[in-house]
């Protein structure tokens, strides 16, 4: 069964500051901001919403078809994604630009501070669900009976969150940094034609505050509302309850980034394959925990028996 992951694909170059933001920042001068950080290592890394949840799909033996836009750079990536046989052909290469490109700078407690150039991302619009599907049906492919809209460009977005309601396809809403490129009610419109809304708890007030409404009254409006947590877990609305999830405790912290496209990852593999909510979450949970213990958001390298048997070592039973 396959999923369709519309989002970004993007380089991530991401630094280390040996250090604390906060140390480094005075509150009572913010409104005159001046610092600079010395990040002595720096690596790039393959990423992109798009990109990370794909791998972290592909990784459990799922079906990810990436719809997603990148620039003239980006060869290595896309010969990359075919060495993981991941689907490419709906991945549309825009000549004038510069792939997607995020520059995350990560501190000793793993706060993060990053700048972002969205480059082919702005085009993802040109993409469309319709030809993902014909094709898929037209080479005797597996239709994807799941998407996903995470972030993207903001017209991407828009228009692909329609597209999958418009072909009946089941999809989350995943909206990440891109949440505050709508006010509340293009937000609410979204949501009211998703199948499942996945946020994390900072998004999830943010979301909270530009449409009015508690989470308790978003959930009514989606099958699902996913609220990750971090190291708390997540909670999952689901049938006028709240069903908690844990977290997994990481071999070790090595790196915060990809961990919520690695829980997508899961929660994807879940709905592909009819788990319960309880068993799809911690799925989703040990994703984000296996991911934070490697560098970059695609390094962490399992096969699907090897997760099933950390799923069993931490929950007490068989995936």
């Amino acid at each position: 069964m396959a999923s369709l992951i519309c989002g970004s694909i993007a380089y991530d170059t991401i630094m280390n500051f040996e250090g604390k933001f906060a140390d480094q920042i005075l509150p009572e001068q913010i409104h005159i901001l001046n610092v600079a950080f010395l990040v002595p290592t720096m690596r790039r890394e393959f990423g992109g919403c798009a990109g990370n949840i794909a791998y972290n799909l592909q990784l459990l033996g799922g079906d990810p078809i990436i719809m997603a836009t990148v620039g003239n750079d980006a060869a290595p990536y896309l010969d990359r994604l075919k060495q993981l046989k991941i689907d490419t052909a709906h991945i549309r290469q825009i000549e004038t630009g510069f792939t997607a490109q995020a520059m995350i700078t990560t501190d000793q407690a793993n706060n993060q501070i990053t700048a972002f150039h969205p480059g082919a991302m702005n085009d993802s619009h040109l993409n469309l669900v319709s030809a993902a599907v014909k094709e898929r049906t037209q080479n005797q492919k597996g239709v994807a009976k799941f998407g996903i809209v995470a972030p993207d460009g903001r017209q991407g977005m828009w228009e692909h969150c329609h597209q999958l309601a418009e072909a009946g396809i089941p999809f989350v809403f995943d909206p990440g940094q891109g949440l505050p490129m709508f006010n509340g009610p293009e937000l609410l419109e979204l949501i009211d034609i998703a199948s499942y809304l996945a946020v994390n708890d900072y998004e999830g007030e943010m979301l909270s505050q530009r449409t009015g409404l508690s989470l308790e009254k978003v959930a009514e409006r989606v099958k699902a509302l996913i609220v990750t947590k971090g190291a708390e877990g997540a909670d999952i609305y689901c049938a006028g309850k709240c069903i908690a999830i844990p977290s997994v405790p990481a071999a070790k912290v090595v790196d915060p980034t990809g961990c919520g496209d690695a829980f997508r990852g899961g929660l994807l593999f879940g709905l592909e394959n009819d788990m319960d909510w309880e068993t799809t979450g911690r799925l989703a949970s040990l994703m984000g925990s296996i991911k934070i213990a490697h560098q970059g958001p695609q390094n962490h390298q399992m096969s699907k028996d090897q997760i099933g048997s950390q799923f069993k070592t931490a929950f007490g039973f068989a995936l």
